[in-house]
């Protein structure tokens, strides 16, 4: 009994970064809670008298269920359609708290699980253990079945994924995102002025036919409807993060890490200009999308 407390006890104090490695691997809090339950099953069960480094252990274990989870959505490729792109709070199928969701997808980067999202399981997996919680590839290789150099391999093709083609140069990239980051903050805070302040006063916005949906694209113009439009989209704005869009600043939103709809837009001396509201999943899949630099 005294072991088993103690093994509770010991992975509880590891519960906060076993549930971090957990969601850059799932992109689901819901299925990050899952996974760190299901290595707590199994640790609980294992001898580990022996065990050096259990943080490091936990974590292998974790990711292998990881692994495991991303190969059974690949073979069924849960495509979250269910959930319309207009309903305003996106709440998770399962009934977790959106509002904590996007606050995890904030602190991690919604660009970043997006381009997750996009990579193989083992590549996704050998990335997130290496790179972003330093775990050293002679231990990610027999996780994955591969060697240390092939892992090593792997994450770096992850990471040119991550980090896209280099932007167009264009002297106004830092000004770009400062515009997008304030549509976004006013989007977010319904601050209908701020939103207003960004816009050039003839802006247009068009949005394809799977936005709303709609048989046509919708098309609006004049800051003021513009404005109005994206104040009735703060919900949407929960799971939505700046992007690098084909080398341009754009917005992408993405509840779960799953892309469902970018933003892109022209920014100008005078404001924005044009905003293209992308949901189209032939477009979508056409975009490339990348991470933008601190």
């Amino acid at each position: 009994m005294t072991e088993h407390i103690l093994a509770a006890e010991r992975f509880e104090a590891d519960r906060a970064h076993l549930r971090a490695v957990a969601y850059r691997m799932l992109g689901s809090l819901s299925e990050a809670e899952d996974a760190v339950q299901e290595a707590w099953l199994r640790a609980s069960r294992a001898e580990v008298g022996d065990v050096g480094n259990v943080t490091g252990w936990l974590t292998t274990v974790v990711g292998r269920i990881c692994l495991n989870m991303l190969r059974s959505r690949r073979t069924r490729r849960e495509e979250p359609l269910d959930v319309q792109v207009t309903d305003p709070a996106l709440r998770p199928r399962d009934g977790g708290d959106p509002e904590e969701e996007a606050l995890l997808a904030d602190s991690v980067g919604v660009a970043l699980l997006v381009v997750l999202d996009t990579l193989a399981p083992a590549e996704r997996l050998a990335f997130v253990l290496h790179d972003m919680f330093a775990v050293p590839f002679d231990a990610i290789g027999p996780l994955i079945e591969r060697t240390p150099a092939t892992t090593r391999q792997l994450v770096s093709r992850a990471r040119r994924r991550v980090k896209g083609a280099a932007p167009a140069a264009t002297p106004d990239l830092t000004r770009q995102r400062a515009v997008v980051d304030a549509f976004l903050a006013a989007t977010r805070g319904g601050d209908f002025d701020a939103l207003v302040s960004l816009l050039h006063p003839d802006v247009v916005l068009t949005a394809d036919r799977f936005v709303v949906p709609t048989p046509e694209p919708v098309v609006v113009s004049g800051s003021h409807t513009v404005a109005k439009g994206a104040m009735a989209a703060t919900g949407r704005a929960l799971f939505t993060g700046p992007a690098l869009l084909d080398g341009g600043v754009g917005l992408a939103m993405a509840p779960q890490g799953r892309l469902r709809l970018v933003l892109a837009f022209t920014v100008t001396e005078d404001g924005i200009t044009e905003i293209d509201v992308i949901a189209d999943r032939e477009r979508l899949d056409g975009i490339e999308v990348a991470v933008l630099d601190a």
